[in-house]
């Protein structure tokens, strides 16, 4: 053989083999879950499916529970998959979904609804939300909500305000989010602590049309750059939506 085609043999080798690294370093999707169920107790959560194990990638979580740890995600095997919520050390199903996740994506995926079931079957909502997380612009931090409180109204207008403010005021920064929807997210410019003006912001929750708040809290981003979801979830075994949000981390 030439020693022109023994390069070519190489060279196409190389590439193939290229090709599969790549191919095999995008075939998992990374994966974060929430567990807003209300009126469930702690879920093991199983993902099954081609290439993936047995063993329950999320356990003992509980209501208001984030895994895994903040900021961060799971590794699991990208194809359709069904995933499986059991009451912790149980074989007592609470949800059962089917799921299609890609390559390389990142996702935020949360069980939200009832474990009582109904004549339909099981009220429980499994969302699972594409993260895209962005870079805020310099000396900016960024913020999403999502609707996650099935008895809170159908659609919310939320209102982050730089501290000090005087309640809830026009523009509206995100109008009409109804439940099981994702915003988009916004910036906004770093508000550090520098006496005297209070640090941080204050995230207002109101009926979508209406100036009356169910949640006024106060969110404290320790640097620019910094990422924050805001979840809104029920009262636990409640009726309404819980005057507090669950902030994930997406980025420090």
């Amino acid at each position: 053989m030439s020693r022109w085609l023994k390069a070519l043999s190489l060279t196409l080798a190389l590439t193939a083999l290229s090709v599969f690294a790549t191919s095999c370093g995008s075939s998992n999707t990374q994966i974060r879950f929430v567990h807003a169920i209300q009126d469930a107790g702690a879920l093991d959560v199983d993902v099954s499916g081609p290439n993936v194990s047995n063993t329950p990638e999320f356990t003992n979580i509980s209501f208001l529970g984030i895994q895994p740890n903040q900021p961060g995600y799971t590794s699991i095997p990208s194809s359709t998959n069904t995933i499986e919520g059991l009451l912790t050390g149980t074989t007592t199903e609470v949800f059962s979904d089917s799921v299609g996740w890609s390559g390389g994506s990142q996702h935020t995926v949360i069980a939200t609804g009832f474990s009582q079931t109904g004549s339909n079957g099981s009220n429980v909502v499994l969302m699972s939300i594409t993260d895209v997380i962005p870079t805020p612009p310099t000396g900016d931090v960024s913020f999403r909500v999502i609707h996650a409180s099935p008895s809170g109204p159908g659609a919310v207008d939320v209102y982050i305000e730089l501290n000090p403010n005087n309640g809830p005021g026009l523009p509206i920064t995100i109008q009409g989010l109804a439940y099981t929807q994702a915003s988009n997210y916004v910036s906004f410019s770093f508000n550090p602590n520098n006496d005297p003006t209070p640090p941080g912001y204050t995230v207002y929750v109101t009926a979508s049309g209406s100036m009356t708040p169910i949640i006024s809290e106060g969110i404290y981003p320790a640097n620019a750059g910094a990422v924050r979801t805001l979840v809104l979830m029920d009262v636990q075994n409640g009726t309404s939506m819980r005057p507090l949000f669950l902030e994930l981390s997406d980025a420090d």
